[in-house]
């Protein structure tokens, strides 16, 4: 069974700082996709970045770029987003999401494999 736990969420006031940890297990995504999405209340949920596992190429959403990094370890099949530069409209459940293949990154629909979420709030 393939479970995607993500961690790391909290609540931060703006300029600050958090990083996301997403730990995949059940099956290795090394030759897959892993990305990031969130939802803030009332809206949809939307791509934040990508990185693929073999090769690490990443992708980001503009509203996130200089500000967003995303990584993986492929040993400890985990993804991780470093958040800088934190602003009150980043706040958003965010959700780890996963695939074996080589997906369309930006698009949720692509992914077979989906955390619980975590909660960042970013105070004014």
């Amino acid at each position: 069974q393939v479970q995607l736990v993500e961690s790391g969420g909290g609540l931060v006031q703006a300029g600050g700082s958090l990083r996301l940890s997403c730990a995949a297990s059940g099956r290795t995504f090394s030759t897959g996709t892993m990305a990031w999405f969130r939802q803030a209340p009332g809206k949809e949920r939307v791509f934040v970045a990508a990185i693929r596992g073999s090769g690490g190429s990443t992708y980001y959403a503009d509203s996130v770029k200089g500000r967003f990094t995303i990584s993986g370890d492929n040993a400890k099949n985990t993804v991780y987003l470093q958040m800088n530069s934190l602003k009150p409209e980043d706040t958003a459940v965010f959700y780890c999401a996963a695939d074996p293949g080589w997906v369309t990154a930006t698009l949720g629909s692509q992914y077979d494999y989906w955390g619980q979420g975590t909660q960042v709030t970013v105070s004014s």
